[in-house]
């Protein structure tokens, strides 16, 4: 009935994107080892333990990755029939490698499903079979699930609750007739879609905040147990052992988390009363 794509872009250059949030330089040596050590320890690991394994993960790399990388990431992936890796020129290229990919394999199929992770993110192992739930041979629908988790690592370990509308996590469901596909559009610019479906009855992901984001800063909020959901948020061994031990107790935090959630459910409403007001599709 459907096929379901997962897709990552992983150390494509932009020209658009050359610094991080501490301005240094992205797509060196030194980002591109730190990206894959974040991949290895939270994103790769919550992607390989989906209880619903009916979906296909593309992950697109420059061309310009070297040997030494290009080694590295397919020993990891190795053994898991569902991953596959491309190396391609840069994003220029990516949404035409997305299309043409996925119109070669799904030629057979009427439906397609298309979701979004970035690589130094995490979800929660039931995340695709939500998604899938969310299926009812729709022509053209983006699902939007706003709920989840912020989880800092440095330089303190921090975990709250945040809600994210049109986030990174987005995924899109529509008739395999020309797709489109979920990275039609940068994950802020689906505010301008009207047909958009928003779950909200669990949390699905878990943004992970480091030194080296390019825009992203800590402002999860609420007083959460990690024991609560290390269950359902696969990380691997060595982190969630480091997590458990180091992890700041809320009472530490009080005071940022209040002002956090203040800021996130107000950001929150401000948007979804924006949408509502239909402001964001007069502006398109």
């Amino acid at each position: 009935m459907f096929s379901h794509y997962l897709i990552t872009r992983f150390n494509l250059k932009n020209p658009k994107w050359d610094v991080t949030k501490n301005n240094e330089s992205l797509l060196t040596d030194e980002w591109l080892e730190h990206r894959l050590w974040l991949f290895e320890n939270f994103c790769f690991p919550s992607v390989t333990a989906q209880a619903n394994k009916n979906f296909t993960w593309l992950i697109y790399f420059d061309v310009t990755t070297t040997n030494e990388y290009r080694e590295k990431i397919e020993a990891l992936i190795a053994g898991h029939s569902n991953i596959r890796l491309f190396y391609i020129e840069g994003m220029p290229a990516f949404y035409p490698e997305i299309k043409k990919r996925i119109t070669a394999e799904t030629k057979d199929v009427p439906y397609l499903i298309t979701s979004r992770i970035d690589n130094d993110d995490c979800v929660s192992k039931n995340f695709i079979s939500e998604v899938q739930k969310q299926f009812n041979q729709q022509d053209y629908r983006a699902i939007d699930v706003i709920k989840g988790y912020s989880l800092q690592i440095k330089p303190d370990i921090m975990l709250g609750k945040k809600e994210h509308i049109f986030n990174p996590f987005i995924s899109l469901i529509e008739k395999n007739d020309d797709p489109k596909t979920v990275w039609l559009n940068d994950h802020n610019h689906w505010k301008k879609e009207t047909r958009v479906t928003q779950v909200t009855h669990t949390r699905l992901w878990m943004s992970i905040i480091h030194e080296k984001n390019k825009v992203n800063e800590f402002d999860g909020y609420g007083n959460i147990a990690w024991n609560d959901i290390k269950n359902e948020f696969i990380v691997s061994p060595t982190m969630e052992a480091n997590i458990s031990k180091n992890i700041l107790p809320h009472s530490q935090w009080a005071w940022t988390s209040f002002k956090n959630a203040l800021y996130v459910n107000w950001v929150l409403f401000n948007k979804m009363l924006k949408k509502a007001l239909g402001i964001y599709k007069i502006k398109s």
